[in-house]
């Protein structure tokens, strides 16, 4: 059952999931290596925990634990390329927030890391978002959560 407001995401995760389309993520870049997958809702399936998903519309097996770097104490403070800025149709840099993609490895949870070096960034106005790669960075590409 879809109309304009909502659609449906029939996820393998998480079962049938009703998500308001005005608030659906718009990958302008899209994330490494999924380049065909565009529209991600944040689906928070567990309110008391640091960890939510971000589930494709388009498929229903691809969903990618994410957190912020709050959660986990991590000094964390990044520079967003102006072009990146603009390209997400932001005003200001308060309404940008940088979401972190986890790898938690199979039996083993707490060998997670997070991706510092590319976060997703969102502008929290029209749900654009883009996952950037930081130049430069000092930031780990897999930095330990535990």
């Amino acid at each position: 059952m879809e109309d304009n407001k909502y659609t449906i995401i029939n996820s393998t995760r998480f079962g049938e999931i009703k998500v308001d389309t005005s608030i659906l993520l718009d990958f302008v870049v899209p994330i490494i290596g999924y380049e065909k997958f565009k529209k991600f809702a944040i689906v928070d399936n567990n309110p008391t925990s640091p960890f939510k998903w971000l589930q494709s519309v388009a498929d229903p097996e691809l969903a990618f634990p994410i957190t912020l770097t709050d959660y986990f104490d991590v000094e964390y403070n990044i520079e967003i390329p102006d072009e990146d800025i603009k390209l997400l149709g932001a005003e200001n840099l308060e309404d940008i927030m940088a979401l972190n993609i986890v790898s938690i490895p199979q039996g083993n949870p707490q060998a997670s890391t997070m991706n510092l070096r590319a976060p997703v960034i969102v502008n929290t106005q029209n749900h654009k978002a883009a996952q950037i790669i930081l130049k430069d960075s000092k930031y780990d590409i897999r930095y330990p959560l535990f």
